[in-house]
């Protein structure tokens, strides 16, 4: 076996290879850019290299630097994670002729899938069935409108040399084709130096479901079952769950077939998957072969009991794959969601910073042991007090969970995205518990446009309903409870003007626009149970025990006897009192007083929000890219005004209302901060 490693990548992938690499007792080397030099997956590995600054394409993209880095530490073998050069024929040609294993198919197999236009040819020809289109590079926005009409709308505009949702736009007129062949060949250019584009069909109402393949050196291949994967935004992938709550056993066993029929056409070794677009007729058409480790794999190794990245490793050295297709389970159900640095309430547009708070649910299963199943486990790249930069992708963890069923999985992810804080960035764990709770998806019936449809205008404070919202009243007025208890032992207090606990409150459900609702609770504590409390909330009892610290983010305890996890945060920038209380996905601002505050508060007058309509603003931190308008032109509502780039995606903003350029307040090629203003119209 491999004696020594190097991880050409960073984050939790790195991080998860590290895990199954000591495990075996393999050393491990990591490289690192200037934006890493203090990242988790640095300090988990034996050794660490300095390779460049902190953009990718000086850094981790620079074949050079890693392979000096592999000959600098005698390292053996190289896996290359997912994404950067873990897909690049180059590289794995590059490793080979150096004699430095390539944890990962061979060159070959590489190229002949990592076009998408001739892993097509190849996929017909080996049997597989594939999608009408068009297969040859399109020369221009005009011929791909052409080539549009004749295969009828929708279809969909792909990048040759695309993935992870880059260079990818569905199109439904002539208009969305010439824009999106635009952005598609800009974007495939940028992020992989490629920018040929073609065109195929759009199956409407398609669900991505993908199968997991794994190949030796030997011509042996199985699949390990398939991945559901159709929550997706923006064509990335949101949640994945193995197995399918959609597919039957037949259907199941043809795609794993041509799956295996594709891969053996390819001489493939080591982990693959091979995508396809299923209709709600069942059947299913090729769509790509990723040549690589997936993000959610981890749901393939909860329900078969497999280390992917063991055997990836295994293949490399040169072993044979032991397993038969008879031998592999399908055991249980397991979800993962992606927890991206994103803000849902901004367009689920990218959030940078310092994590100054990163406290993720309690694991009871682990990166590279497959031993112990059926509980929670958290693949990241980060910790508290780490940065999340925006030179790289948004991801902040992975969090899985593995069940007796589906419905257990569910049940065990709404409360591990319930004790999941993350403070100093934005992220989607509300938008994820909001999904998880969609009647829809918890039927299992749903496809790809998913999202889309339930969230056509995106998400909002009110995209979710809790299933109980006076719970989120009642938890606020217990957390007052128990902050004026803690006062009431403070010294030094005058007598008859010391704090009184007191068991009638209000409780003020704060609105934005100054329509607040005021709700009487009372709070009854039980002396002979520290930390119970029955909450009265217009009728309904709620019986609360908790031990959790008033300085805590998330409290934990029982509700009526149940066990809950939920999130509090303390004060706001305008007023120390708020609680903000956060559970399934819903949170509620409220003041928690005595009703005569109550009764004051209600005669304080509204101030109103400045009005910002006439501006366009950054909504995040990112580069202008470019600047569309110029003063004095009229411009028409949604007609393009800025381009932003941010984690390695193109983010176009467009005019919210028809009017007159005042001034561009921002020149191409500055670093934006959030809200910063990049253009003003005339006032009407």
């Amino acid at each position: 076996m491999f004696k020594k490693i190097l991880i050409a990548n960073r984050g939790e992938i790195a991080c998860r290879v590290i895990a199954t690499a000591k495990r075996m007792g393999i050393l491990t080397v990591a490289v690192y850019s200037d934006a890493d030099k203090d990242a988790r997956h640095v300090q988990l590995a034996d050794e660490a290299v300095l390779i460049g600054p902190a953009a990718s394409r000086e850094s981790y993209l620079v074949a050079d630097k890693i392979i000096a880095a592999c000959k600098a530490t005698n390292a053996q073998a190289i896996h290359p994670g997912y994404g950067f050069l873990s897909e690049n024929e180059a590289f794995a040609k590059r490793c080979e002729d150096e004699g430095i294993a390539f944890i990962g198919p061979g060159s070959q197999s590489i190229a002949a899938m990592g076009d998408k236009i001739a892993s097509k040819k190849l996929a017909t020809k080996a049997g597989v069935n594939t999608i009408p289109g068009v297969n040859e590079a399109i020369a221009s926005a005009e011929k791909a409108v052409e080539i549009a009409k004749g295969i009828g709308y929708p279809v969909m505009i792909k990048a040759s040399a695309g993935g992870g949702g880059k260079g990818l736009r569905v199109a439904y007129n002539d208009k969305e084709t010439l824009e999106g062949f635009t952005s598609c060949t800009n974007e495939a250019k940028n992020s992989f130096g490629d920018d040929r584009v073609f065109i195929e069909k759009f199956v409407e109402e398609p669900r991505h479901i993908e199968i997991q393949v794994l190949g030796d050196s030997h011509g042996h291949v199985i699949y390990l079952n398939e991945r559901e994967c159709s929550i997706q935004r923006r064509h990335q992938k949101v949640i994945e769950e193995a197995p399918s709550p959609f597919i039957s056993e037949e259907t199941r066993a043809k795609m794993g077939e041509q799956a295996v029929a594709l891969a053996k056409a390819v001489n493939y070794k080591s982990a693959g998957t091979v995508e396809f677009v299923v209709g709600r007729d069942q059947s299913f058409y090729f769509l790509e072969m990723n040549t690589r480790l997936q993000v959610e794999h981890p749901v393939t190794e909860c329900i078969t009991g497999l280390d992917l990245v063991e055997w990836m490793i295994r293949i490399a050295y040169g072993e044979h794959l032991t397993l038969k297709q008879s031998d592999v389970k399908r055991n249980g159900w397991a979800i993962e969601c992606r927890i991206n640095a994103e803000d849902p309430l901004r367009n689920f547009l990218p959030s940078t910073g310092r994590l100054v708070h990163f406290q993720p649910p309690p694991q009871t299963m682990f990166q590279g042991d497959t031993q112990h199943l059926n509980g929670i486990r958290v693949d990241t790249g980060v910790s508290d007090g780490g940065e999340i930069p925006m030179h790289y992708d948004s991801m902040i963890a992975k969090l899985i969970v593995h069940g007796a069923d589906r419905g257990d999985a569910i049940a065990k992810m709404k409360e591990a995205l319930n004790g999941f804080v993350i403070r100093g960035v934005n992220s989607n764990i509300a938008f994820q518990s909001a999904l998880l709770a969609h009647p829809q998806f918890v039927s299992g019936q749903f496809n790809t446009g998913f999202i889309a449809e339930h969230y056509p205008k995106g998400f909002t404070k009110n995209s979710s309903h809790h299933p109980d919202p006076d719970f989120l009243i009642a938890l606020a007025a217990f957390v007052r409870r128990k902050s004026r208890e803690r006062a009431t032992n403070l010294t030094g207090q005058l007598p008859g003007y010391d704090v009184k606990i007191g068991e009638s409150y209000v409780v003020i459900e704060l609105s934005p626009k100054g329509e607040h609702r005021h709700v009487n609770v009372q709070v009854d504590e039980y002396s002979g149970r520290n930390g119970l409390a029955v909450i009265t909330v217009e009728g309904k009892n709620y019986s609360i025990e908790s031990d959790s610290r008033l300085s805590d983010i998330k409290i934990t305890g029982t509700l009526n006897g149940h066990p809950f996890a939920a999130q509090v945060d303390r004060g706001s920038d305008k007023n120390p009192l708020v609680l903000e209380v956060t559970h399934s996905g819903c949170s509620l601002s409220a003041l928690v007083v005595s009703p005569r505050m109550a009764e004051l508060y209600k005669l304080m007058p509204f101030k109103a929000p400045p009005d910002l309509s006439r501006f366009v603003l950054s909504p995040m931190p990112g580069l202008l890219a470019d600047v569309l308008v110029t003063p004095g032109q009229k411009v028409q509502m949604g007609e393009r005004v800025a381009i932003i780039e941010a984690m390695k995606m193109e983010n176009v903003l467009v005019a919210a209302q028809t009017g007159v350029v005042k001034a561009v307040l921002a020149k191409k090629g500055e670093s934006l901060s959030v809200d910063q203003l990049i253009v003003e119209f005339e006032k009407e």
